[in-house]
């Protein structure tokens, strides 16, 4: 019988090493593994080399320390095989930790979950990129695909500013986005409905539900319900953002009563603010428009085509009795 062996993927820049070694080399020796193997990632490709590296070697576990740009990146390598990955959140949004209530700032809870958690299985949303110039561009998401508001947050907030100062950061993009108030062209379908045209400011594709700064933006996302979830922002002036800007805000409030969720959708029911589920969402802009995935930006395109992988990405969690 082979002994278990588990592989760290960390950001250099990030990570904070020398305690995660230590929690390692604790739980190396309670659980009777073989020595771990420390890969750092390249700043050129986010940690995709350093993911494959790992692939070829099989561990039992893949430990990700960083943000939400290096687990998307080592998602995009072990997603639809049978390596667990175990999350130590070390960025500034850490989305995906926050969705899965992964604890932020506890080194030593995750590195448990990473030797003695449970395996669940998430989604994975793949979307395909139609660019302006070049080829189609597959890539995978974890948590969000978005154009608009978020998509400016992700291009034009200041890296520095948020290793500073966090998801206040992102204050001054959110606030330049709102004023300008542009909206965009764009025909949609979902799954196999009839194409729909409309405008929007923002349209955000998401696997997950909750923002940066814990904002719940779509309350009946969830990574492991096997669809999508599409909010398209249509505000017209301040009353259309005064709008989102209070239903979000209850959203956060009652996020954990169903019944109190079904009421305020129907209380608060609103052009501004439009919801829609599906497997497979498919759309194209008048005009190019910018894209984030996961918080990184992935320039402009002119198309999307997304579905979702129910259950692609296996993930090491803490029992509910250590989270």
């Amino acid at each position: 019988m082979t002994t278990p062996r588990a592989a760290v993927i960390y950001n250099p820049a990030k990570a904070p090493l020398n305690e995660l070694e230590k929690y390692v080399r604790i739980q190396e020796n309670q659980q009777h593994w073989a020595p771990t193997t420390w890969h750092p990632t390249d700043a050129d490709d986010l940690g995709l080399g350093a993911a494959r590296q790992v692939l070829s070697k099989q561990p039992d576990v893949v430990i990700v320390a960083g943000g939400d740009g290096t687990i998307r990146a080592v998602a995009n390598v072990l997603t639809n095989t049978k390596i667990p990955v175990a999350l130590v959140p070390c960025g500034t949004g850490n989305l995906l930790a926050r969705n899965l209530k992964t604890p932020l700032n506890d080194s030593e809870t995750c590195i448990t979950a990473a030797f003695q958690g449970i395996t669940t299985r998430m989604d994975v949303g793949l979307i395909d990129l139609e660019q302006p110039q070049g080829p189609r561009c597959t890539q995978i998401f974890l948590v969000m695909a978005g154009l608009g508001l978020d998509a400016d947050m992700a291009a034009h907030t200041n890296t520095h500013m948020k290793k500073y100062l966090g998801w206040i950061a992102y204050s001054v993009p959110i606030a330049r986005s709102v004023i300008s108030h542009k909206l965009f062209q764009l025909t949609y379908r979902i799954d196999h409905q009839e194409p729909a045209r409309d405008h929007a400011h923002t349209v955000i594709v998401g696997n997950c539900g909750t923002l940066t700064g814990n904002m719940l933006l779509i309350p009946t996302a969830s990574p492991t319900d096997g669809f999508l979830d599409v909010a398209l922002l249509k505000p017209k002036g301040r009353l259309g953002w005064g709008r989102i800007a209070t239903r979000l805000a209850l959203q956060g409030m009652i996020r954990n009563s169903p019944l109190s969720q079904e009421i305020l959708s129907y209380a608060l029911k609103h052009h501004s603010l439009d919801y829609l589920q599906g497997r497979r969402f498919e759309a194209t802009f008048d005009n190019p428009r910018a894209i984030e995935l996961d918080g990184d930006s992935f320039g402009n395109v002119t198309g999307i085509t997304v579905k979702i992988l129910p259950g692609a990405l296996m993930i090491k969690t803490a029992p509910k009795e250590h989270k």
